[in-house]
C-alpha cells in the first residue's frame, strides 16, 4: 500500500466496524450509509419503505459493501430502544449511530397544529434522543463509539415557515453538546453534522424548483449553488473515523459559506 493509501488507512477506515443509519432509504441518509460502507463498515440501515431500502442496500452490495435493513416507526420510543437492540443484536456489535430520520412541514407558526409540532418534534429530535440512549451503554461496555446527529443550516438560522423543524435541530445541536460532555468518560463522542441548502429528491421542488427561493437563496450562499449529498461525506467519515479522535460536542455546518455571511451587494 502506498504513503497516501496507508495514511487514508489508518485514520479514516472503519474496516472492523458496524454503523447504524436511520432513515437510509433514500436522500442524504441513503448517501451516508452508503459512504460508511465503503469506508469498510457493516451498516445497518433504517427506514420505513422496506422497497426503498431495497434499493439503498442493492447500491451498498453493489460497491461491495455489506448491509442490514431494519424497518421501524421511530415516533415511538419503544421502537426506538428495540431498533438499536436489533441492530446491535445482528451486527454484534454497535460503533456508530447516525441519527438522520427527520421530516418537516412547512407552514408559518400561527397555522401549525399540536400535530404538526408533535410529530416534527418526535421524528427529529425525540427519536435522536432515545436512539442515542438506547446505543450509549452498548457502546460504553463495547470500549466507544460515535454518535453523529444530522442537524441543519437552521440550528442556528432562524428561517420563516419552518418554525418546529428550525426548533428540533436547533435543540439537537444543543443536546450533541449535553451528549457529549455526559458521555466523553465513556469514550463515546457525539457531534452534529448540519446540511444547509441542499439538493435532494425531497427538496428540488418545494425549495429548487420554486423560482422565489431559489433566487433568494443563490444570492446569499457564497457558494452560489445547492450543496449536493455526497459533499457531506468527508465530515461524516471526520466523525465517524478514528480522525477525530479528540473532537466530540461540535457542530459542522457544510452549507457552502451560507452562515458565514454575505456582500452587500450581489458579489
Amino acid at each position: 500500500m502506498s504513503g497516501a493509501g496507508a495514511f487514508l488507512e489508518r485514520h479514516f477506515s472503519l474496516a472492523g466496524k458496524t454503523a447504524l443509519v436511520t432513515g437510509a432509504s433514500g436522500g442524504i441518509g441513503r448517501v451516508l450509509a452508503l459512504a460508511l460502507a465503503q469506508a469498510g463498515a457493516v451498516v445497518a440501515i433504517h427506514g420505513r419503505s422496506e422497497r426503498r431500502l431495497r434499493e439503498s442496500a442493492t447500491l451498498i452490495d453493489d460497491a461491495g459493501g455489506r448491509s442490514l435493513s431494519l424497518t421501524a416507526e421511530l415516533g415511538d420510543v419503544v421502537a426506538c430502544r428495540e431498533l438499536v437492540a436489533r441492530a446491535h443484536r445482528e451486527l454484534g456489535r454497535l460503533d456508530v449511530l447516525v441519527n438522520n430520520a427527520g421530516m418537516n412541514r412547512r407552514t408559518p407558526i400561527e397555522a401549525v397544529t399540536q400535530d404538526d409540532f408533535d410529530t416534527i418534534m418526535a421524528a427529529n429530535l425525540r427519536s435522536a434522543f432515545f436512539l442515542s440512549q438506547a446505543a450509549h451503554p452498548l457502546m460504553r461496555d463495547g470500549g466507544g463509539g460515535k454518535i453523529i446527529h444530522v442537524g441543519s443550516v437552521t440550528s442556528s438560522y432562524g428561517l420563516g415557515g419552518v418554525s418546529a423543524y428550525g426548533l428540533s435541530k436547533s435543540a439537537l445541536a444543543h443536546l450533541t453538546k449535553t451528549m457529549a460532555v455526559e458521555w466523553a468518560r465513556d469514550g463515546i463522542a457525539v457531534n452534529c453534522l448540519a446540511p444547509g441548502f441542499m439538493l435532494t429528491p425531497l427538496t428540488e421542488a418545494p425549495i429548487w424548483g420554486d423560482e422565489a427561493r431559489r433566487t433568494w437563496l443563490l444570492g446569499r450562499i457564497p457558494a452560489r449553488r445547492p450543496g449536493r449529498s455526497e459533499e457531506l461525506v468527508g465530515a461524516l467519515l471526520l466523525f465517524a473515523s478514528s480522525s477525530s479522535s479528540y473532537l466530540t460536542g461540535q457542530t459542522l455546518y457544510v452549507d457552502g459559506g451560507f452562515l458565514a455571511g454575505g456582500w452587500w451587494s450581489d458579489g
